[in-house]
């Protein structure tokens, strides 16, 4: 028997709101606000937190000097759709691209994420 139902992820960010808006755009889950602290929820239930943090300092992916840590990987049915829409919501295309069935962008706070397809 799990002892949880699924976890919960946070991300350091220089501002809570604006970074969980992305996501909650990105993925149409709920969004809820206060002060230095922001949740994004699906209905399913799974979260995502945003913790806003003095003198955040974004990742440097694939570099090593500031490390990624961690990422998310979205999944898509449709690379070119999906890149359109995210580039639209704020997300930046990394210059280094690893793979062919995947596509690496930064969220607005530099954070790297991937679509991709599933």
């Amino acid at each position: 028997m799990p002892i949880a139902r699924y976890p919960s992820l946070v991300l350091d960010c220089p501002d809570a709101h604006a970074l969980a808006s992305f996501y909650s755009a990105m993925l149409d889950w709920k969004l809820e606000s206060r002060s230095g602290w922001a949740d994004i929820r699906a209905d399913y239930g799974q979260c995502i937190s945003f913790q806003q943090v003095a003198d955040y300092t974004p990742p440097d992916w694939p570099g090593q000097q500031v490390p990624q840590q961690m990422h998310l990987d979205v999944v898509v049915d449709d690379l070119d759709l999906a890149e359109k829409a995210v580039i639209e919501l704020g997300a930046t295309k990394h210059d280094h691209q690893p793979g062919e069935t995947f596509r690496v962008f930064l969220d607005p706070a530099g954070h790297p994420f991937c679509l991709c397809l599933s």
